[in-house]
């Protein structure tokens, strides 16, 4: 695969992309975003990740996502597994997680250590949404010690919390939220990594960039989210991208 920027997080398997999914697509290709990665959040929807990742520009993971905790039910963690055995392309497991603004958190927990240890199982990186749980994921993931790490995805936290997802094996996604001036703590962690200690993804539709509120995000823009990133880092854009790629592809195991 080329040096090209990768989108490591984007939901382009939602419906708001229906309309027009493959314009959405080539306007990133034309500012050099020559791959995505769609993750599953509910068992409904691993059809429509599936669809998308017979493209070569795409790769898909499979997960069950705490935003929608009331989809899921315990046979959906049984499908989880068959359907990892029976697409073996899946680059991760995910979007799972931990989201502390939500309800029933000892659910999300044990919904999310089954993801884990399928991880484990499967020797497959994992995706994770974590929001204002960054501590506890943190702990959890030192525990298991999983053996392919994983995403910590739209990553917010300290330099601290990013050095201990890092000594854990993950690396971080950096979106749209490095772009807002107000995100000082956010700055200071994205200065700090090393050079192959993230990924830049979008996260689209959603977490839309500074100066894009309440707009539907789409993957073209990680390549601002690059220019944002090379200016907090000091670093050429072009350097940026080859790092964040250069990630991705180990991370997934991309060729």
């Amino acid at each position: 695969m080329s040096a090209r920027l990768i989108d490591a997080h984007c939901h382009l398997d939602f419906d708001v992309f229906d309309a027009d999914r493959e314009d959405v697509m080539s306007r990133a290709a034309a500012v050099g975003v020559g791959h995505f990665i769609v993750p599953g959040t509910t068992r409904r929807r691993w059809p429509n990740v599936e669809r998308l990742g017979r493209r070569e520009d795409v790769s898909v993971c499979f997960g069950l996502h705490p935003y929608f905790l009331d989809a899921h039910d315990v046979r959906d963690l049984e499908a989880l597994d068959t359907q990892l055995e029976a697409y073996p392309d899946a680059v991760a497991i995910g979007e799972c997680g931990i989201d502390a603004r939500l309800s029933d958190i000892d659910r999300q927990w044990q919904l999310f250590d089954a993801q884990l240890r399928l991880a484990k199982q499967h020797r497959l990186p994992v995706v994770i949404h974590c929001v204002q749980a960054n501590d506890q994921v943190a702990k959890r993931l030192h525990q298991l010690d999983l053996p392919a790490g994983g995403l910590i995805h739209a990553f917010a936290g300290s330099p601290e919390q990013a050095r201990r997802f890092l000594d854990a094996g993950f690396v971080v996604g950096i979106g749209g939220a490095s772009t807002y001036e107000r995100a000082r703590r956010l700055h200071r962690a994205v200065q700090s990594l090393p050079d192959d200690g993230y990924v830049l993804e979008t996260d689209s539709p959603d977490m839309p960039l500074s100066g894009y509120q309440g707009q539907r995000n789409e993957p073209s823009h990680v390549h601002d989210i690059c220019h944002c990133v090379a200016a907090l880092r000091d670093q050429p854009h072009a350097t940026v991208a080859a790092h964040s790629t250069a990630t991705a592809q180990r991370l997934f195991r991309l060729v």
